[in-house]
């Protein structure tokens, strides 16, 4: 998740990480040329810059909630390794990751010229990740594949959400028709596959000509198409993008070349449904966070929150 929590929040988590061990693990792979030095602390992960002769590697320590992500990531590069980051070494028990330098984000300016060049090379990704779901949720990568997502908004709905009661009430009073568009949105019978939930500009990397996605700790098993709820959202909210404009149309197009003709109105319920599949998940790193992180995680939650609130407007 691109947004931060507190400082207080995130140096509790990197206390949980072995400094000398952790360096030790990295010197088995890489040779540093300087000091290894802390690139970001939050609760869910810690991410440590380790200097080479040729440039630079980043090691990953994820928290529990995200503990998935070293061996998906793993398996992706080895079969994707023109647009996923290099992995130079992971460990699943301890659920580090050592990564090569992937360039730099394409970045807040979110310029759509770059999403339309990335977006049908991950729709390929996902299409064949399809083969490897039972193995993905097998190594505990969360599964909001579309079956589970009405048990998914009742769990929500018990949650003491960050919104005003008036907007409580009308989530809850949405269940039934959210259970009508899982089952719509399922009677399409796109294949469920790995969907990376945080699909924005700072998880999008340039290097020369090659663009490749990082950050895989969001991810769920679940329907494509939802991932791009969150390009959207950044679109809007970034690149201040009205709702009609034509780059939605050109990239959900580009996005969809892979797939096939005729998945339009799919992939617009898949947005509806997939904007509350991410407050599923939303709710899922909540759960994991400290106490005294919760406040600040809280206003960005209720961004996403209020995003699903208004696909409840028929």
């Amino acid at each position: 998740m691109v947004e931060l929590v507190s400082r207080v929040a995130a140096s509790r988590h990197s206390r949980s990480v072995n400094r000398a061990a952790a360096e030790a693990w990295i010197r088995a792979y890489v040779e540093p040329v300087g000091a290894i030095e802390t690139a970001s602390e939050r609760p869910w992960a810690t991410v440590l810059r380790v200097p080479l002769a040729d440039g630079v590697a980043w090691f990953k320590a994820c928290s529990p909630v995200q503990a998935f992500e070293p061996r998906l990531t793993a398996g992706l590069s080895a079969r994707w390794p023109d647009r996923v980051t290099e992995v130079l070494g992971h460990d699943e028990e301890r659920a580090w990751l050592l990564l090569a330098d992937a360039g730099a984000p394409i970045g807040y300016g979110n310029p759509p010229e770059k999403w339309l060049i990335a977006l049908p090379l991950y729709a390929e990704l996902q299409r064949g990740e399809a083969a490897h779901i039972h193995e993905h949720l097998s190594h505990h990568v969360p599964d909001l594949r579309v079956a589970t997502l009405p048990a998914r908004f009742e769990d929500l709905l018990q949650h003491d959400l960050p919104l005003e009661s008036d907007e409580v009430r009308r989530v809850g009073r949405f269940a039934g028709r959210f259970i009508e568009l899982c089952g719509e949105l399922a009677a399409h019978n796109v294949p469920e596959t790995i969907q990376h939930d945080d699909l924005h500009g700072a998880n999008l990397y340039e290097q020369g000509e090659r663009l490749r996605l990082i950050d895989w700790g969001d991810s769920s098993i679940s329907h494509p198409f939802a991932s791009l709820a969150v390009t959207f959202r950044f679109l809007e909210e970034i690149n201040k993008l009205p709702p009609a404009d034509p780059w939605f149309s050109r990239l959900r197009d580009a996005y969809l070349e892979p797939w096939g003709r005729g998945l339009t109105g799919a992939f617009e319920l898949a947005i509806r449904v997939g904007t509350f599949a991410h407050t599923f998940a939303w709710a899922r790193q909540r759960d994991a966070l400290p106490e005294e992180a919760r406040a600040e995680f809280d206003k960005w939650f209720q961004v996403v929150l209020r995003r699903a609130i208004a696909q409840t407007l028929e």
